[in-house]
């Protein structure tokens, strides 16, 4: 794998025919692995095992996956009714990143343009490469304006070190390039401001103890892993200035779905007076939403996720058991922040309240 690659998770390779290539997030940290993607169920399946995963890639992978549906169909009498049913499948690969839906939602409307199979197959694969592109230049954006947040707070402390906490891993990983919660966090670090990452383990798939740490390892960015439930004490000891994560669904009103935890996160910040921040590219927000705890469907994940841990053992992947054979598990794999518990979201437009007005403000053509 070339080194330029090592700071995307999903790109184009340059072969003769345009191949769609991705890492399999499911071996990292141990191994870096990479696949093509040459199938619609491929895209599907990648989807579902989270060999993707992270809000904005999985919106991405999508959209690269109706390419392969439109690619395979282009013959079929019934392409309509094959694009379709490809369509809804891939909806129902994860409930809840509502990214998924607007690329395929996307690719759809694109589609219904011409008539023309040939011009359906290149409509087809630009608009893709764009909600890849796009979601890049979102996620650097989005950098840009949370890089300022992180320089007050260094000028706060006269130059001393800005810890950081984060929840998953709302990296590149998640994000094909730079990250949403993790961009501020290069662009700080690339400016040569002292910074330090507190990264939450994130039971029970280990997204931060796996992926956000290799990631910051990969660039050298300061960081500690900690237990999921060691945020509330380093809070109470002034050990964290700020927290910063993603989001999979953020409702009109400024509610935002992420993985499970955040929430929590999300009411020790509240009670030690820490600004609590969730960098939300425009593609993740639901404008049919307005109450995200009522309203977003919370996806529900194997119990086996819970029951046993993965790791690695002498260069053997190994699951271990931890819980006792027989007692029922529960896996819910994302809560609701409720907007009143966050300081601001960061979009590619500008940092605004989590609320309709602050959002509108930013997004007027959503009046």
């Amino acid at each position: 794998m070339k080194q330029e690659t090592l700071t995307r998770a999903l790109w184009l390779t340059e072969d003769t025919e345009p191949v769609v290539r991705m890492i399999d997030q499911r071996f990292l940290p141990h191994r870096l692995v990479t696949r093509d993607l040459k199938t619609f169920q491929e895209a599907v399946e990648a989807v579902t095992t989270m060999a993707v995963r992270g809000a904005p890639l999985i919106g991405v992978t999508a959209a690269f996956g109706m390419w392969l549906a439109v690619l395979e169909s282009a013959q079929a009498e019934d392409f309509e009714e094959k694009i379709g049913q490809a369509a809804l499948q891939m909806k129902q690969s994860r409930p809840t990143a509502v990214n998924l839906a607007w690329a395929v939602d996307r690719m759809l409307a694109v589609l219904k343009q011409t008539e023309d199979r040939e011009k359906k197959q290149q409509a087809a694969f630009e608009t893709a490469r764009a909600v890849m592109e796009e979601e890049i230049e979102c996620c650097r954006k989005i950098g840009e304006y949370g890089l300022a947040l992180i320089e007050e707070i260094a000028r706060r402390k006269q130059g001393k070190t800005v810890n950081i906490l984060t929840h998953c891993n709302a990296g590149w990983l998640a994000c094909v390039a730079w990250g949403t919660a993790t961009s501020p966090i290069y662009q700080a670090f690339q400016k040569g401001i002292e910074i330090h990452v507190w990264v939450d383990e994130t039971r029970p798939r280990n997204q931060g103890a796996g992926l956000t740490a290799w990631e910051l390892l990969q660039a050298k960015v300061p960081h500690t892993v900690i237990v999921d439930n060691a945020g509330g004490h380093l809070m109470q000891h002034g050990q964290v200035d700020m927290v910063i994560t993603g989001t999979d669904r953020t409702t009109a009103c400024g509610d935002a779905a992420n993985k499970i935890g955040t929430y929590l996160k999300a009411l020790a910040a509240r009670d030690n007076q820490i600004p609590f921040y969730i960098a939300a590219p425009s593609s993740s927000i639901d404008w049919s939403l307005s109450d995200g705890v009522d309203e977003i469907p919370i996806e529900e994940r194997s119990a086996d996720e819970v029951i046993y841990v993965e790791g690695d053992y002498r260069g053997e992947r190994l699951a271990v058991r931890v819980t006792p054979e027989g007692s029922p598990v529960s896996n819910y794999g994302f809560d609701v922040t409720p907007a009143r518990l966050i300081t601001g979201l960061i979009t590619e437009r500008g940092i605004c309240p989590a609320t309709r007005e602050g959002l509108l403000r930013l997004f007027p053509e959503r009046k």
